[in-house]
């Protein structure tokens, strides 16, 4: 399974997101925007337009962002997806 997370270092919703995986010891590779701001056009691209960070992709599907992700976290999904896609 890969969870892909693109992200910029001053948002708190990246963080929220990061610490909920982190906790659930679901490891991610992460996509720091300002680092590699090449990656940005793809980020929107992938997520069919959406620009804003976080952006979250298992198996190079998209996910989520944060708010989305503790929706899924909240309603009880997250883990049937994790589960899914293992």
């Amino acid at each position: 399974m890969i969870i892909e997370i693109y992200t910029k270092p001053t948002c708190p919703y990246c963080h929220r997101a990061k610490d909920l995986l982190s906790i659930k010891n679901i490891k991610f590779q992460e996509y720091d925007l300002i680092q590699s701001p090449e990656l940005r056009d793809l980020m929107v691209e992938r997520a069919g337009g959406l620009t804003t960070v976080p952006q979250i992709f298992i198996n190079n599907k998209y996910l989520s962002d944060c708010d989305g992700l503790y929706f899924l976290e909240n309603t009880g999904k997250l883990d049937k997806i994790i589960e899914e896609n293992k």
